[in-house]
């Protein structure tokens, strides 16, 4: 026979004590957040206990202790027991609301007792490492952090140390994982970072929303998450990222580089590809560009091989922007980063790929000099040089060229060249003086994405991967509102309308490769 649920206390009470028995094995003895017992016997005076039991505290650590997920598995299974309690009839759909607010309110006292962030991690189906934090008051998103490139496998990072406190007080929850690779690790990382969403969800319960973030290659990881065909992901933010994808800023890198050694430092030992000590080459690449600031021709030839790379004209954070005409300036700032930007580390990307995938047969360097629209720049400096510059572009143009091994190019296009059609909305983040990952990579996929899923962002301020949490928090407001809108909102304060050199050799999958 069946007990109809009626509003007086007694069967509020019976619900109550049903849904909360069955929502922990660990308390089949009694609710979680209460327990019907017989007053302690100093509590009536030290008088013998009366039959009528009395409604008593659960200890705090004992409800902690039974959900290993948190507060957010303890409600959910709280709101699970009581809609199955409302179905069945035991309990009128009013008399649900206070004992869930009893629940919720008993919850933010004993997790906060227990440790305000609740912390997971452990090892994915792939064999990466993965951690995740939960605040205590979460507002129902995850960010799950990218990192940028290493040469070495270290633990998973949640989010950059110094941005972790702000970002839990702000009720994020952070993710992220170690990818189970170190280097170039687009194959393994991908798939790292969606498997670390399932165990979030396992382990410290289900978002609301998921945003995926990362800086540098980390940036490119992301984009990968909005790119796919069914994303884990609500949104993704890039940060000073290699977002024109490996191929294209790789062959943008050899164009530099080529241009460097040909007309600059034939002589130097210098590796364009086959790469095999990246230090040892970086090395040797530095050596050359200090020998080449030393003169006019020199710097003037620096240039050149800078602007066909994407070095902009502005890349040392802790020094002031050079005017627009001021030419020399702005060698030096190319000059500064140039090996950083140009000469990048090929020799783990052509181990993963079976060789060399990057190319440049068929460049037109003349071509792609009026295409930058920085010949000004070049030109005034090889005035200044007393140099020839049609003549070194010929000379550019007849140098041996270099291919690429076809299965390793085939590689470098899977692992990953964007689209440049996110699934889900994207935010790129970037200084404008980004001599490492080149501004003219976000500018790249801002030309080729849709302006109703992409929106580039941009900090008047020079430097790789710079942003503070401020600025990062800034972009997360941008993509959440575009969330909750269905557009993007006017640009954050702190960025800037800036419009960098194109991308010289862009490469989009499913698109052209040049």
């Amino acid at each position: 026979m069946k007990i109809l649920a009626n509003r007086s206390m007694h069967a509020s009470a019976i619900a109550m004590t049903l849904a909360l028995l069955q929502a922990s094995p660990a308390l089949a003895q009694a609710s979680d957040t209460a327990r019907y017992a017989p007053a302690e016997a100093d509590q009536r005076g030290g008088k013998v206990p009366g039959r009528q039991p009395e409604q008593q505290p659960v200890d705090p650590a004992l409800l902690s202790a039974a959900y290993t997920g948190g507060s957010s598995q303890y409600i959910r299974q709280i709101r699970a027991r009581l809609a199955a309690l409302v179905n069945a009839g035991w309990l009128l759909k009013p008399d649900a609301g206070a004992p869930l607010r009893n629940a919720e309110v008993e919850a933010d006292r004993a997790f906060a007792k227990a440790g305000t962030d609740e912390h997971a991690g452990g090892t994915l189906p792939g064999g990466a490492k993965w951690a995740g934090q939960r605040p205590a008051r979460w507002n129902g998103t995850l960010l799950l952090w990218g990192r940028g490139y290493s040469p070495r496998l270290g633990d998973p990072e949640t989010a950059p140390k110094d941005w972790q406190a702000s970002l839990l007080a702000q009720g994020y929850a952070l993710a992220g994982s170690d990818y189970g690779a170190a280097g170039w690790a687009l194959a393994e990382a991908v798939p790292a970072q969606g498997e670390t969403v399932v165990a979030f969800t396992r382990r410290l319960g289900k978002p609301k929303r998921v945003i995926a973030w990362g800086n540098s290659m980390g940036g490119l990881v992301s984009t990968a998450l909005a790119e796919a065909d069914r994303p884990k992901i609500d949104g993704a933010i890039a940060m000073c990222p290699s977002i024109g994808g490996a191929t294209g800023m790789m062959n943008l890198a050899l164009d530099g580089a080529h241009a460097f050694r040909t007309l600059q430092a034939p002589d130097a030992g210098l590796d364009l590809v086959n790469v095999r000590d990246d230090m040892a080459n970086a090395r040797l690449a530095a050596a050359a560009v200090a020998r080449a600031r030393e003169t006019p021709q020199g710097l003037a030839r620096l240039a050149l091989a800078g602007v066909l790379g994407g070095v902009p004209g502005w890349t040392r954070r802790d020094h002031p922007r050079p005017a627009e005409t001021d030419f020399r300036g702005q060698a030096e700032e190319i000059a500064a980063t140039f090996v950083m930007g140009v000469f990048l580390p090929r020799g783990d990307q052509e181990r993963r790929a079976g060789g060399a995938f990057s190319w440049n047969t068929g460049v037109d360097y003349a071509f792609q000099l009026d295409r930058s629209g920085r010949r000004s720049l070049v030109e005034a400096l090889y005035r200044e040089a007393g140099l020839d510059l049609a003549a070194d572009l010929a000379r550019l143009n007849a140098a041996p060229r270099i291919s690429a091994v076809p299965q390793a190019a085939a590689y470098m296009l899977r692992h990953y060249t964007p689209s440049a059609r996110p699934r889900v909305p994207l935010v790129s983040l970037q200084a404008i003086g980004d001599g490492m990952t080149v501004p003219a990579l976000q500018q790249g996929y801002a030309d080729a994405a849709d302006p109703a899923m992409f929106s580039s962002l941009w900090l008047d301020a020079a430097g790789h991967c710079g942003m503070g949490v401020h600025q990062a928090s800034a972009a997360l407001r941008h993509i959440e509102a575009r969330l909750d809108r269905g557009e993007w909102p006017d640009l954050p304060a702190g960025t800037v309308l800036h419009k960098a050199q194109p991308m010289l050799r862009p490469c989009f999958r499913g698109g052209r490769c040049e």
